[in-house]
């Protein structure tokens, strides 16, 4: 069965960005391939590695959003990377015939540097994350890696670097990875930026809902109406890409005619979308809740699944070790 990889670093709790850019379509991938996702704990550590977060906190809170969205341990294959060491030693063995060049010149390496200009990314393994990342789909025989339109061509140092080991070593190792396009998030954070915690603009999957309800109404919208008599542009405003998202087609439309025309105020489009978030968190929460009480130890939640990828990733590492006679 062709197979899927993807993961994430852990960060803990999840938003409402992670939900609809990537949760909803792993979900509905491990009703097609076979799925493989992790937790990319190592891949944390590339960046932030000077003052390690709690893991333990974080991989728990993030895993219990996974299984919340609907990630199912009995339909794909739910792992923690530091906890098969099979990734660490094919990442060794791929460095030995990477290109330090292919890696200076891998655009999210440019673009984080500027992204984290607070921060000495000076390290190896910052350069050489793009190894890792190709350690970690190759080992399981992955087809396709499912990313958003701007990251393909983040993949296609993954397909070199097979390339590479396969041509040198005239051996049909490993799978070339593809792209599997998905569509990206609409939802900006509620300051009109990326989505993201570290910028306190976040809506949690987990968050109460009167901090969502706070959040919402004190959201940006578009800055050039100042007054509701002003005529306002939808389009730009941060607020109806959240009612694409949510909204009904109808409620859609009179969101546009009632701005564009200045017959609501941004409160009466936003007391809308209120009400759809509420129906939206309000299941996730309580089944968040039941798992949280239901699952003591998450090592042991997922011990057989990390067992599976542990066996699945060792099989894999012995044939690159033959080709390298070793």
């Amino acid at each position: 069965m062709t197979r899927v990889l993807s993961g994430m670093r852990p960060t803990g709790k999840l938003h409402i960005g992670h939900y609809f850019g990537a949760l909803q379509n792993w979900v509905s991938l491990q009703e097609k391939y076979q799925c493989f996702y992790f937790i990319a704990d190592w891949h944390a550590l590339t960046t932030g590695y000077e003052t390690p977060p709690d893991f333990h906190v974080l991989r728990r809170e993030m895993l219990l959003d996974w299984l919340t969205a609907g990630l199912d341990p009995n339909k794909s294959t739910l792992f923690i990377q530091s906890k098969n060491s099979a990734h660490a030693e094919l990442y060794l063995l791929l460095n030995m015939i990477t290109p330090v060049g292919w890696l200076e010149r891998c655009p999210t390496y440019k673009e984080m540097k500027e992204e984290l200009d607070d921060k000495d990314l000076s390290n190896i393994g910052f350069l050489s994350y793009p190894v890792l990342q190709t350690a970690d789909i190759i080992i399981y025989d992955a087809k396709y890696v499912p990313v958003g339109k701007d990251q393909v061509p983040h993949l296609e140092i993954s397909r070199e670097i097979v390339r590479r080991f396969n041509y040198l070593y005239n051996a049909d190792v490993f799978v070339e990875p593809e792209a599997l396009l998905t569509k990206t998030s609409k939802l900006l954070g509620t300051d009109g930026r990326k989505m993201s915690k570290s910028y306190d603009n976040a809506i949690l999957l987990s968050e109460d809902l009167k901090s969502v309800e706070k959040k919402i109404k004190q959201m940006k919208t578009d800055t050039n109406r100042k007054r509701k008599s002003d005529p306002g542009n939808p389009f730009i405003c941060p607020v109806f890409g959240y009612h694409e998202v949510f909204s009904t087609k109808e409620e859609q439309d009179w969101v546009i005619n009632g701005c564009e025309n200045a017959e609501i105020g941004c409160i009466d489009c936003k007391k809308v979308l209120i009400k759809h978030l509420f129906e939206f968190l309000e299941p996730l929460q309580e089944k968040r809740n039941k798992l949280d009480r239901e699952i003591d130890d998450i090592y042991e939640y997922l011990s057989e699944s990390q067992k599976y990828a542990e066996k699945i990733a060792g099989k894999k590492l012995e044939e690159a070790k033959k080709a390298l006679n070793l």
